[in-house]
């Protein structure tokens, strides 16, 4: 065996071995605590009662869970259409009439990554004790305002590296030079080229506004994060169940994030391979000039024959 082949065999053991432990390390905590939810702490018998208890309507304890839920997943929609709504359009508009302040825009979203949720909530206390007496409810929905600034970093590297890999600028002045409008441009032209992109922001804020907890406890509010530590007080082993329902949903939003990106990167890559394949013709096999010199012999022999003739 080549040493080139020993090379690549060694590495590719090397990477399976720190692919199973990373996978052990991963897998192992959701191992323990579905374990958890199923057997009976005091004598170690294993059961499905408390998945059962879960969509037992019957269950009162389980009603802050149950309303958290729902809370949640609206939440989540109001702060992704928040958010998309926002970045979007500054992001584009940036680009193409001010790039000279793109860095100062990035700081600005970038900045809630170092502020503490327990100061978020310090500074937003007061406006959201204000937003429930005068203008709108105690609702708990009305935290995809406070949402909004915590996704802001997440959403928008995934935005900028989807912006970043089209040229905005001559897509927006080719649709402006044929007539289109503003919104046509961002409607018809940006949007359609930055499906990934917004795929993955807004994965990734459902899976911020799934998982807080700081904000909503202290702003006493009923998401599904309180309701899992409400329940945990009353039913350890339901809130295991709904604990370990979270996780896995975040599992999945991150392995569909990635095949939704790989799968966007394979419909682009037969699109310039066919554009590439269209012009290499064009550029390798030029038209042949045309030779005179056959013509000229061909009108050799009638001169010499009108020349006998005289």
């Amino acid at each position: 065996m080549k040493r080139s082949e020993k090379r690549q065999r060694s590495q590719a053991i090397f990477r399976w071995v720190v692919l199973g432990l990373v996978l052990i390390f991963m897998l192992y905590p959701l191992y323990a605590l579905f374990e958890f939810s199923i057997r009976f702490p005091l004598t170690g018998a294993y059961d499905w009662s408390s998945w059962t208890r879960l969509f037992d309507g019957s269950q009162s304890r389980l009603t802050p869970l149950r309303n958290g839920f729902v809370n949640s997943l609206v939440i989540a929609l109001i702060t992704v259409a928040i958010m998309l709504a926002l970045l979007i359009p500054t992001m584009v508009w940036v680009r193409l009439r001010v790039p000279r302040i793109r860095r100062w825009v990035e700081f600005i979203c970038l900045l809630p990554l170092t502020i503490p949720a327990v100061v978020l909530v310090v500074g937003l206390a007061p406006v959201y004790r204000f937003i429930s007496i005068h203008v709108l409810d105690t609702n708990a929905i009305w935290l995809a305002f406070a949402y909004v600034i915590l996704v802001l970093p997440f959403s928008y590297r995934a935005l900028d590296a989807g912006l970043s890999s089209i040229d905005v600028k001559t897509l927006s002045e080719t649709a402006r030079s044929f007539g289109a409008s503003w919104f046509t441009v961002l409607w018809r032209v940006i949007l359609p080229n930055i499906r990934t992109a917004i795929a993955s922001a807004s994965f990734i804020a459902v899976a911020v506004v799934l998982g807080e907890f700081t904000i909503a406890r202290l702003l006493n509010r009923e998401t599904l994060q309180t309701g899992v530590f409400l329940v945990n007080q009353a039913d350890p082993q339901v809130a295991a169940v709904v604990s370990l329902m979270v996780l896995l949903f975040g599992v999945v939003l991150l392995v569909g994030l990635g095949l939704l990106d790989r799968g966007g990167r394979r419909r682009s890559r037969p699109a310039v391979s066919a554009s590439a394949s269209s012009t290499t013709p064009q550029l390798t096999s030029p038209a042949a000039p045309t030779d005179p010199a056959p013509a000229a012999s061909a009108s050799l022999p009638s001169s010499t024959q009108q020349k006998d003739a005289s």
